[in-house]
């Protein structure tokens, strides 16, 4: 078994050679030196077919949806319904910043653009209401965790299609968990708010005529949630098909309802959209490329029966999991990880009565955690460069958080019923 390409993709990693490609030279050094007899157009479709999925169509499509929405007021019109729901409560702006990203979950599905708008527009914010930028920074970052896991988060798609399991069902799997991880950090945020004195944004408790005038603005960005799992549970569209009619949606709440949609957001949104989308497509088209290699090797199923060998418990085994996602969540793209991991991971799950789509809210979440973490985490370095906090004082403020989150993830692993009870 040659494990050479995968100490070199690490190697070209920890010299700020970008992991797309990382991964590319890897796989290429193996197939053009290493192994004989592969075909260089062999290569070349294991490099574009991920991309070519029709389930895939899907990750670019809620993508660009998010960036509609953050030009078309229902992003703002989310965020203040939250301050009007959360802001008496001490610590009012932190919860704020929780139950937006809960929203924003069920809208854009990006840790990473959840966590840039919310860098942008309430970071700010907080620190004019007495809260330090560390923290601020922090629960922007923390919070950006709910978003992969609120369908239709991206993160889900992409483990279901590794995994070939069922969207529908990962989406559903995904509801509890995070909004066990939301209700975790909002009373985390409270202890923390009561203890260091940061007070609330509103004085009183809202009426039901301050909530009501809000609620009829947000309710067009509101239902968008509920419209989406409905139309997968019922049948009228698939996920990517979801992700077509969500842009539509957009658009017409933004132009016509919220009247905020310019022409001249056309230009920016495909220049943000496309941007996100090469970055996510190239990594998993990278993957694709370096998991051909690991077929080739047969390191999949080597390391399913190596973690079998190692142990029969599906405790020990979930636990083992979870330590090396960590780990390696804060050196590794999610997305790279969770197209490159479930062949190696699942066979081994299955063989010990793991579900896969118990499995992959595991792996997502896990690999979210790694991205709020250093050295190299991915939310972590989008909130510091908007808001130029010091990592010193990310830490410092922020590792209550950081390990409330890591502990829902430990109490997810363990009770499988938290994530497959919709199912």
């Amino acid at each position: 078994m040659n494990l050479w390409p995968i100490l070199l993709v690490f190697v070209l990693f920890f010299l700020n050679i970008p992991v797309a490609f990382s991964m590319i030279i890897s796989a290429l050094v193996y197939f053009v030196f290493m192994c004989e007899g592969v075909p260089m157009d062999v290569m070349t479709q294991s490099l574009l077919s991920t991309s070519e999925s029709f389930t895939m169509l899907a990750v670019p499509f809620f993508i660009t949806a998010g960036c509609i929405m953050g030009y078309g007021g229902i992003s703002s019109s989310l965020m203040d319904f939250c301050e009007v729901l959360t802001g008496h409560f001490t610590g009012g702006l932190g919860h704020t910043n929780v139950l937006l990203s809960t929203f924003m979950g069920g809208i854009s599905g990006s840790s990473c653009a959840d966590c840039a708008f919310e860098s942008k527009m309430l970071v700010p914010e907080m620190e004019k209401r007495g809260y330090t930028k560390g923290y601020a920074a922090a629960i922007t970052a923390a919070s950006s965790c709910i978003t992969p896991i609120i369908p239709p988060g991206i993160c889900l798609i992409i483990y279901a299609t590794a995994a070939s399991v069922s969207i529908g069902d990962m989406f559903l799997a995904g509801y509890i968990p995070g909004i066990l991880i939301a209700i975790s950090l909002m009373i985390t945020n409270y202890i923390v708010s009561k203890k260091r004195g940061f007070i609330a944004s509103r004085s009183h408790r809202p009426t039901w005529k301050e909530i009501w005038p809000q609620l009829k603005k947000s309710v067009w960005a509101l239902i968008l949630p509920f419209g989406i799992i409905m139309g997968l549970r019922m049948g009228i569209f698939t996920p990517t098909e979801c992700g077509a009619v969500t842009i539509v949606y957009s658009i017409i709440i933004g132009k016509f309802v919220y009247k905020e949609l310019k022409r001249e957001h056309i230009k920016h949104i495909i220049v943000d959209s496309v941007s996100s989308t090469a970055n996510v497509l190239l990594i998993l088209s990278a993957a694709g490329l370096f998991s051909q290699y690991m077929v080739w090797e047969q390191i999949p199923q080597n390391m399913a029966s190596a973690l079998l060998n190692l142990t029969s418990d599906k405790y020990v085994f979930i636990m083992l999991v979870l330590l090396f996602l960590f780990i390696l969540g804060m050196f590794l793209d999610a997305a790279a990880a969770l197209i490159i991991l479930p062949p190696l991971l699942v066979p081994a799950a299955i063989a010990l009565g793991i579900s896969p789509i118990h499995l992959g809210i595991v792996m997502c979440l896990m690999d979210t955690i790694g991205g709020i973490t250093p050295p190299f985490g991915v939310m972590l370095f989008t909130c510091m460069s908007v808001t130029k906090v010091k990592l010193v004082d990310y830490i410092k403020e922020g590792w209550p958080l950081i390990v409330t989150v890591f502990l829902i993830c430990i109490l997810v692993a363990l009770v499988p019923g938290i994530s497959t009870f919709l199912l």
